[in-house]
């Protein structure tokens, strides 16, 4: 009996907590935080797994090759005549026995000796090389079937402490990260005992307060009556509540009133009473009624019904009744309002859809001629069109017909294209003057607007035009011209409130004409500033065969932006490549682009590595936005008191848009040396450059990144590869592969893809196939692409030696110097070639430090360049008449054609060239 009491007064319990009651909502949102704080806690269970799994899986891999590497024998494994026969058994042997998935044993130059897979014995080892063989142990993740690895990478260490070799380890982290499951059965039987404990418990807590809920007395409930019965019957508006059978259960004062209902109503059906049969058939229905509108006798009615059983309530109805009699003489006018709001508002979606002066005038006359008048036309003044400042008033001023619409051409009004001059004595040429619309309603009553051309007036009149409407288009006090509306198939003539609709339309066309313009004027001074800062051209240089594009984002889309590409020739026959993007689009982006793409020329002037060119042109950027920060109130009031763009249809662009700083710029420096091959490069948040190999095979140049230019206070670091004979080197913006509806990755993804096996491609070819692939019809934002593909000085062309540091050996470098002119033909430069290396020489020898090494290089331009270990730099000056010395240098700048000093990582090169003809080049 006991059990069964308890039963049911659980299944009382569980029944009361309705999710419609508050009870029942509170009991729903204990249990969802109960269950949160269980998911919580076995997600950071599950994190904390996975953060072990990864320490425990470094700390093995590191162990693993560190033991490996320091087992006895590794020296002479290494050194044997076949390392991988001897090295190969240990090594899986070792792995089997630490449970590890990788052990490979690699020589200084990253070939495996070791492997699990016995392919890749021989091959290039895919990790870092360069840290470890500096004697650092690398640890680092990476992606491999199955899954994630945990790769360490330790170095093999001589007795005298030199790298003879690495060792690498990995582990998967699958083999680790199976504590988790371990703690899972625990862990769901404790969250399950607290969701039931927490549920019994808030079941309990809930009843109770839903039965404390339901507690009200007598007082409360009369009180309660009192407020809800004079609200009833206090209202403006009847009430009628109906039951299923409909019969009124409930009717107030001001239905009583409105339908003229007897005192003793309640209870009594609808059939019974004296109602209209149109509010009769409704309440009988029972159907849902919106504001639908009845006469009784004299009063409009607008009733209103409802079902009360939506919620849970008792089957019926309940009606609404509102006295709108008083809005009946207003219903009119407020249809006319209402249809004038519709008018402006369309106008507002249709007028100014594009930022074109011209298109902007035919969409008002557009729609003018559709929804307003039966013809309409639009004259600019001519200042307007080309896209100038008109005059304060427009007066007197030539305007030409820009826009017509209308039902049929061939009328009597100006042509499009005729320019026009409206007579300051007719009352349109004063309503120009003075800014204001003007309205003839009848033009067969010749009320002076046909002394403007009486001969087309007459004509007019006779084809059925009998009314008009002309309104000046006036933006920040200036007319930029006049807008006409005429009535030839309407029968009504214009009034005066058709002449208030036509002002406020053509006032709204008119920003958005002004606004046309400006965009205009400003969108083409942008394009000439920009295209008169970028390079026009590729200066002539050997080191490589080079192509650019160059496209600018859609204008009303973007407009024109901050970036820029530049090859810029340097000594040696060395050749830099930028490549750079200014965030933000117009005037100020593009004079920007300018300012920074001529401190890069300038700054390369001075020889320097790439991470310190981005070093000093940070140090410009942060100081130019101090300056533009420190001038911010001045330029600002200036900038706006032209105003902005701010209408519908007005997209952003060029127009009046003040930048504050130009903190956002990003820019990318390749110097590549053909001499060599090498290639240094470096960023400053710029994204990473893409290399061709001459086999096809296409990779992202691992760039270290840097910060945006003008944040100021990071280094620059620098990646410098060997590149191959015909490479190619691909530098591009941001705006190739960044779309709205991609992500980034796959669009890098792509680039790759489109020049992955294609190593024979020139430049030209490149840029046409990476701009078919990637770039949209309409780009939202500049492209600048930049393709370089490598060339390398033959042996021929380069002549290289050491200098002892002894004075006599300035003999042994003029006659080396004498030879090599004479095998390259270039006999009639051999003295001053001499005179030129042997005062450089000499200088070297007498105050510099290290070896000496001369190089000469035979290029577009013979180049001497003298090598030592000493970063000072000399300096030109003018020796007097009394001095013995001091004149080396001088001379060396008078036969030179240009001279100059390069610092190198352990010294510096002071370099001279002097120039060849085309027939003494190698090219000629």
């Amino acid at each position: 009996m006991t059990v069964r009491s308890g039963r049911s007064r659980l299944r009382a319990l569980l029944g009361m907590l309705t999710v419609r009651s508050v009870a029942g909502q509170v009991f729903l949102l204990q249990v969802v935080i109960v269950i949160l704080l269980v998911a919580a806690g076995i997600t950071a269970l599950v994190f904390n797994a996975q953060s072990d799994g990864d320490r425990e899986a470094q700390r093995r891999a590191l162990a693993v090759a560190e033991t490996f590497a320091n087992a006895p024998g590794m020296e002479a494994a290494l050194k044997s005549p076949d390392p991988s026969a001897v090295l190969q058994p240990r090594a899986e042997a070792a792995r089997k026995a630490a449970g590890v998935d990788l052990i490979t044993v690699t020589n200084t130059e990253g070939v495996r000796y070791t492997n699990p897979y016995p392919e890749l014995i021989g091959k290039k080892f895919t990790g870092p090389i360069e840290p470890v063989l500096k004697g650092a142990t690398v640890i680092e993740h990476f992606e491999g079937p199955p899954g994630p690895y945990v790769r360490a990478t330790v170095p093999v260490h001589a007795p005298d402490g030199t790298v003879i070799g690495l060792v690498a380890a990995a582990v998967r982290l699958e083999r680790v990260s199976g504590v988790v499951e371990e703690q899972f059965p625990l862990l769901l039987g404790v969250a399950a005992g607290v969701l039931l404990l927490a549920t019994v418990g808030t079941a309990l807590v809930t009843g109770r307060l839903r039965r404390q809920t339901h507690g009200l007395g007598p007082e409360e409930m009369t009180r309660m009556y009192e407020h809800h019965d004079a609200v009833l019957h206090a209202v403006r508006e009847g009430v009628l509540i109906l039951d299923e059978d409909r019969r009124i259960l409930l009717v107030n004062d001001e239905a009583r009133r409105l339908l003229g209902l007897p005192a003793e109503v309640e209870g009594r059906t609808v059939d019974e009473l004296d109602l209209d049969p149109h509010t009769a058939r409704l309440l009988a229905d029972g159907r849902v009624a919106n504001d639908e509108v009845y006469r009784v006798g004299q009063r409009l009615l607008a009733v209103n019904q409802r079902t009360t059983d939506q919620a849970g309530g008792p089957p019926g109805t309940v009606a609404t009744i509102r006295d709108s009699t008083e809005l009946e003489a207003l219903s009119g006018r407020v249809d006319v309002a209402r249809e004038r709001l519709r008018l402006l508002y369309d106008a507002g979606e249709e007028i100014g859809t594009t930022l074109d002066v011209v298109r902007t005038c035919e969409e008002l006359t557009g729609f003018a001629a559709a929804r307003f008048a039966d013809y309409a036309t639009v004259d600019l003044v001519e200042a307007v069109l080309r896209g100038e400042e008109p005059t304060t008033t427009g007066a007197a001023a030539d305007m030409r017909r820009t826009a017509f619409s209308g039902p049929r051409d061939d009328t009597a009004l100006f042509a499009l294209g005729t320019t026009i001059r409206f007579l300051p004595s007719t009352a349109l040429g004063a309503g120009i003057i003075n800014g204001e619309g003007v309205i003839e309603p009848d033009l067969a009553a010749y009320g002076g607007w046909q002394q403007q051309s009486q001969s087309r007036a007459r004509r007019l009149v006779a084809a059925g035009f009998h009314s008009m409407v002309a309104v000046p288009l006036r933006a920040r006090g200036a007319v930029l011209g006049v807008a006409m509306f005429w009535r030839a198939e309407r029968p009504q003539p214009f009034d005066e409130d058709d002449l208030s609709l036509a002002e406020e339309l053509v006032a709204r066309a008119a920003v958005s004409v002004d606004n046309a313009r400006r965009y205009s004027r400003e969108h083409t001074m942008a394009v000439t500033l920009q295209r008169s800062l970028l390079p026009r051209g590729l200066p002539e240089q050997n080191a490589l065969e080079a192509a650019y594009r160059y496209r600018p984002a859609q204008a009303g889309l973007g407009g024109v932006g901050g970036d820029w590409y530049d090859i810029i020739p340097l000594p040696g026959s060395r050749v830099a490549l930028v490549v750079g993007d200014v965030v933000g689009h117009g005037l100020h982006a593009a004079a920007t682009m300018g300012r920074l793409r001529t401190a890069v020329y300038n700054f390369s002037t001075l020889d320097l590595p790439p991470d310190e060119l981005l070093w000093h042109l940070d140090d410009l950027v942060a100081r130019l936005d101090q300056e533009e920060a420190d001038g911010t109130p001045e330029s600002a009031g200036s900038a706006g008191s032209a105003g902005a763009v701010g209408v519908s249809g007005a997209e952003p662009g060029l127009v009046d848009q003040p930048e504050a700083g130009i903190t956002g710029a990003t820019c990318l420096i390749a110097i590549y040396d053909p001499a060599t091959g090498a290639c240094t490069m470096a960023r400053a948040g710029h994204v990473l450059p893409l290399v061709v190999h001459p086999d096809g095979t296409a990779a992202f140049a691992a760039v270290p990144g840097g910060p945006p230019l003008g944040l100021g206070g990071l280094p620059f670091e620098t990646l410098e590869v060997v590149l191959p004979e015909g490479s190619t080197l691909v530098l591009y913006t941001d705006g190739l592969v960044e779309d709205r509806d991609h992500d980034i990755d796959e669009r890098l993804a792509l680039l790759r893809d489109v020049l992955s096996g294609h190593g024979g491609r020139s430049p030209e070819e490149t840029c046409d196939a990476v701009l078919a692939a990637l770039v949209p019809e309409k780009p939202r934002d500049d492209i600048a692409l930049l393709v370089g593909r490598t060339r390398l000085l033959s042996p021929s062309q380069v002549a290289e030696w050491a200098v002892p540091s002894d004075p006599s050996a300035v003999g042994d470098v003029r006659a080396r110097v004498a030879r090599t002119l004479t095998d390259w033909g270039l006999e009639e430069e051999a003295f001053t070639t001499e005179l030129i290396l042997s005062e450089l020489v000499t200088n070297a020898i007498r105050y510099a430090v290290g070896p000496i090494r001369v190089r000469l290089i035979r290029d577009r331009a013979l180049i001497c360049e003298v090598s030592d270990h000493s970063s000072t730099s000399p300096h030109l000056r003018q020796a007097a008449n009394t001095d013995e010395g001091g004149r080396g240098l001088f001379l060396v700048a008078q036969f030179a054609d240009r001279w100059g000093t390069r610092y190198t990582t352990d010294g510096k090169v002071i370099w001279t060239e002097q120039p060849l003809s085309r027939d003494e080049s190698p090219d000629g």
